[in-house]
């Protein structure tokens, strides 16, 4: 199910066209079962979660690129396992994948480190170009990591800037979020204190609060989420919209998990909006 969209300029749809080898970097965590010669973890930091996976796909070049973060709200127990298979998946459809692992609340994670994680990560491609389109890299980010997918792309004083992010049930209100209790109260673990004791914290992570991003965002949500409600990306987009933003929301009858499971109807939903936001 497709919910009303809007751009800049009216309230259509977003418009249509809209991680090989590495030389000289370092490796910082295990290879996994099924990596191939194309993927190529680097470090970003000496952290040992501070690590990318970069692969780039067979066939023309230079190739989008789609820089996944994982969710888990922002807890270790969670981690870049979770972004592989989505990876595979689009580098098979000749995308260039950056699958970002980041410093989590338990190692070493918190508000604004692993923020800047994922930024440094995404920067590191800036030295990394060979076979990648760096002016066409958007961001793909489940549950809180949409959060970090859209505080990337309201980032504009990066080495990389984004063109546009997937938001795959995000947590993209850290107000209301901390408000609902999310995540047994992860919000506030995050970001060290409700909005009240940490009022800048939240103004700077928040992914609506960043708007305008000045680029655009597809949002893909579950009608049946019982762990990030609708309301996080439907309000949000909403709030896109008014701020001139192209946004629009894509729902579907499934659960939390449907966006970053390979083959639902759900994950479908994220790769068409991979397709016009890059283009490709």
């Amino acid at each position: 199910m497709t919910t009303p969209r809007c751009n800049r300029r009216s309230a259509l749809g977003l418009a249509a066209g809209v991680a090989a080898a590495l030389a000289g970097c370092s490796t910082g965590a295990p290879r996994a079962r099924g990596d191939d010669d194309r993927l190529v973890r680097f470090t970003y930091g000496e952290h040992p979660s501070q690590y990318a996976e970069l692969t780039r796909p067979e066939g023309p070049a230079p190739a989008p690129v789609v820089v996944i973060i994982h969710g888990g709200y922002w807890s270790a127990s969670y981690g870049a396992e979770l972004g592989r298979p989505l990876a595979t998946d689009l580098v098979n459809r000749g995308y260039a994948t950056c699958n970002v692992e980041y410093r989590r609340m338990g190692d070493g994670g918190g508000w604004p480190a692993t923020g800047q994680d994922v930024a440094a990560a995404v920067d590191a491609l800036h030295g990394r170009s060979d076979g990648l389109d760096l002016k066409n890299v958007i961001a793909l980010g489940h549950s809180a990591g949409g959060q970090l997918a859209g505080w990337l792309a309201a980032r504009r004083d990066g080495a990389v800037r984004l063109r546009g992010a997937v938001l795959q049930a995000g947590v993209l209100d850290l107000v209301r979020g901390s408000a609902e209790g999310l995540g047994g109260g992860a919000v506030d673990g995050y970001l060290g204190g409700s909005p009240q004791e940490e009022p800048r914290a939240y103004a700077e992570a928040s992914p609506i609060a960043l708007l305008p991003f000045g680029v655009a965002s597809v949002c893909v949500h579950g009608t049946a989420d019982t762990l990030v409600p609708l309301t996080q990306s439907r309000d949000f987009v909403a709030a896109a919209c008014q701020a001139g933003d192209t946004a629009e929301l894509h729902t579907f009858d499934g659960d939390h998990f449907a966006p970053i499971t390979v083959g639902t109807e759900a994950w479908g939903l994220c790769v068409d909006g991979v397709r016009r936001l890059t283009g490709r």
